[in-house]
């Protein structure tokens, strides 16, 4: 299972799951041991706290999965900084996001061939709870991010 998790990235290790009837839980944790803050650029080996972030992802034989990342947040110790702590960053989810890029992908490639109502309505079916208003803000990302 660590082989698994650790193909988003190689500082995540697997902790627990749970399977239900309709979902997969999978608990993971970060082992990383320093972090670059996002905001300077300095590097901290200083934890702050720790927090559990939920995540949805692609689905796993037929189960909608959600992941339960245990993450840190480091406290910037640069002092021209005006953050004094941040959370540590992985490059398969983006701030603040509560899906996975890879769902996130999927999601748009439902919706770009179906109305933003009837792919909500398959999605949430068979591959993440996702609403109309989540497809309509992946498309105006794509709109926006268009030059």
């Amino acid at each position: 299972m660590n082989k698994l998790i650790t193909l988003p990235d190689k500082q995540l290790r697997h902790v627990c799951y749970e399977v239900g009837d309709t979902n997969i839980t999978i608990r993971v944790k970060s082992v990383s041991k320093m972090a670059k803050c996002p905001y300077c650029g300095w590097v901290s080996k200083k934890v702050h706290s720790h927090y559990v972030r939920i995540l949805q992802d692609l689905p796993i034989q037929g189960k909608k999965v959600k992941l339960a990342l245990r993450l840190k947040k480091y406290f910037c110790n640069n002092e021209g900084c005006g953050y004094k702590t941040f959370a540590e960053t992985f490059s398969f989810f983006e701030p603040r996001a509560t899906k996975t890029k890879r769902l996130q992908e999927e999601i748009l490639r439902v919706s770009l061939t179906q109305s933003s109502v009837s792919a909500a309505t398959y999605l949430r079916k068979s591959v993440a709870d996702v609403g109309k208003s989540t497809i309509c803000n992946l498309l105006k990302k794509i709109d926006d991010a268009t030059p």
